[in-house]
């Protein structure tokens, strides 16, 4: 027998897929550290869409992801921004068909995706030494559903978007909803809520 190579052999019939298992998020509590409520992109492939594909097709993605949240990708590994459930559903698809004259069947990603220059981050080594209490009192600060955590990287390199933190998930750990009141963070945002 030759040592220098493993044994081998022939499917029996019956032979299935190993299916996956999703991981149960463990609970957590306000005193908690701040990355057991993040997911770690470095861990977890990152759920995309590309800016062109419709809002019908982002929102199959979602569904067949499990997800609420799409990152928008025009070229890998670059980040255009994410589009979200609430993108989906929300005032902004009905703002775009009224100043379009257009359906909704009509309507791509890239209408109503927030672009990553509006959204807001933390970096990784400050969430490091942060607890579940500290992100939620920053999300709600914020006045967002979802934060985005970047790594910037020991040597100043580019900056890397390492994980995402979501109202959701930090709710589904925690076993009771957190209140977060989402507004306007920018003109055009303040403009189409007074336009409504």
């Amino acid at each position: 027998m030759n040592h220098d190579i493993l044994p081998s052999f022939h499917f029996p019939a019956g032979t299935r897929f190993a299916q996956s298992k999703p991981t149960t998020a463990e609970s957590v509590t306000l005193a908690s550290p701040a990355l057991s409520v993040m997911t770690d992109l470095a861990l977890v492939r990152a759920a995309t869409v590309r800016p062109e594909e419709s809002l019908l097709m982002a929102r199959e993605h979602m569904i067949h992801q499990g997800v609420r949240l799409l990152f928008v990708v025009s070229e890998m590994p670059c980040v255009d921004g994410l589009i979200t459930t609430l993108d989906l559903d929300g005032e902004r698809p009905m703002q775009v068909i009224a100043s379009r004259g257009v359906h909704y069947e009509d309507l791509v990603v890239g209408d109503v995706m927030s672009p990553l220059s509006s959204l807001d981050a933390v970096g990784m080594e400050q969430l490091r030494h942060a607890t579940v209490a500290k992100v939620i009192a920053t999300i709600r600060h914020l006045g967002r559903r979802h934060m985005l955590v970047v790594d910037h990287g020991q040597d100043g390199q580019t900056p890397e978007l390492r994980g995402v933190i979501s109202q959701a998930q930090i709710e589904r750990q925690l076993g009771h909803p957190i209140d977060v009141i989402e507004h306007a963070h920018n003109f055009a945002e303040i403009s189409a809520s007074l336009a409504t």
